[in-house]
């Protein structure tokens, strides 16, 4: 039986568990808006400052998967608390990954900068952009407020994301077919797109670890997508 104090220490690790999920959260969201701006303004300042940002990611995410198996260890913790660590490693890598795609874009960003020209099709990686930023900032919210609820609709709304792609990538491929000019820039332009899609996708890998955090259930493997939900919109209640 854990004593009054060893309950306050184990209270204390997993607060701490989810503080530095917070940080990680915020550091992976500035980046991939750091890394937009600096895509859209050829900001070859901003990029860099945004791929220096990384390593700190990376420390967080190492720092939660050590602490979270030495909490494992030392405290054996059952049902709900084992969930919270697991959560927590889960997350973890996720927003990692999503610091490594903001760097990339970053990168792509620089290279960009050297050709100093930008067509219409960044107005479409900006859409990409806002909807791939809202469900990261929903998820983050749904995990700090344990809201299953509010996590659902984020693993939901991920289909808009791969419509939008589906978008970019078609106006990317006629302004290719339009200038032969075109094609170094755009081809560029289609990894941007290709890493805020996946962007959108490991905020859905969060929304399912939120939702077996809080109810102890698994969603679906299979979850809409962007085409599905386009070619068989909803049917009008009889």
């Amino acid at each position: 039986m854990m004593t009054d104090h060893t309950v306050r220490a184990y209270d204390k690790e997993l607060e701490i568990l989810g503080l530095k999920i917070a940080e990680m959260g915020g550091i992976a969201e500035k980046m991939l808006s750091d890394a937009m701006d600096a895509l859209a303004n050829l900001d070859m300042n901003l990029a860099q400052a945004t791929v220096a940002c990384d390593p700190r990611l990376d420390a967080l995410q190492r720092e939660i998967e050590e602490q979270a198996i030495h909490t494992i260890a030392r405290r054996q913790p059952l049902a709900i608390d084992l969930r919270e660590i697991i959560a927590a490693i889960r997350i973890s890598g996720d927003l990692e990954r999503v610091g490594d795609l903001a760097k990339n874009i970053a990168k792509r960003a620089m290279k960009l900068a050297i050709e100093a020209r930008l067509p219409r099709a960044i107005v479409g990686l900006k859409s990409m952009h806002e909807t791939a930023a809202m469900l990261l900032k929903d998820v983050l919210d749904a995990y700090a407020q344990r809201d299953a609820e509010r996590a659902r609709n984020v693993w939901v709304q991920d289909a808009e994301l791969d419509a939008l792609e589906d978008s970019v990538f078609r106006d990317l491929l006629t302004f290719m077919m339009e200038d032969p000019r075109n094609i170094s820039f755009c081809t560029h332009l289609l990894f941007c797109s290709k890493n805020i899609e996946r962007i959108g996708d490991h905020s859905t890998n969060i929304a399912e670890t939120v939702v077996y955090l809080v109810t102890g259930e698994t969603l679906p493997m299979d979850r809409p997508k962007g085409q599905t939900i386009l070619s068989n919109p909803p049917k009008p209640a009889a």
